[in-house]
């Protein structure tokens, strides 16, 4: 009996290291997980600084060019530019830069194209007594 007393108390000492260095082990892990987590969250609030940085920058530009774009466009009563823009939900951030990039070809054929009125436009401005828009 002594033997089998022995075996059993080894046994159950065996059986409660384990136990403890399992919980050591998962509290390690735990403890690795919420820093690894902390992590992530500080990067995603970084990221979320950024994207808002951007998207006020864009929406400046968009602004800018929206308000050159009725700058030029002041002559033609007869043009009306609509609403001002507005952000579009649908837009991909990743190409951000290309949509930008479109604005500009857009407000040079606008231009152009109002160059290319701007006979029209004086004309029309002189039968109504106004001072014509500047060419």
């Amino acid at each position: 009996m002594t033997d089998d007393g022995a075996t059993a108390a080894m046994r159950y000492k065996e059986i409660i290291a384990l136990s403890r260095g399992s919980a050591e082990n998962l509290r390690a892990w735990e403890l690795a997980r919420a820093e690894a987590l902390e992590g992530e969250i500080e990067a995603a609030q970084t990221a979320i600084e950024a994207a808002t940085e951007r998207e006020a920058r864009a929406a400046e530009r968009a602004t800018r060019w929206w308000k050159m774009a009725l700058h030029n466009i002041q002559g033609l009563p007869w043009l009306d530019p609509g609403d001002e823009p507005r952000p579009v939900p649908t837009a991909r951030a990743a190409y951000l830069e290309r949509y930008l990039q479109e604005v500009k070809p857009s407000y040079q054929e606008l231009v152009q194209a109002v160059l290319g009125l701007g006979w029209r436009a004086k004309r029309a401005a002189a039968k109504r007594g106004e001072q014509p828009p500047p060419a």
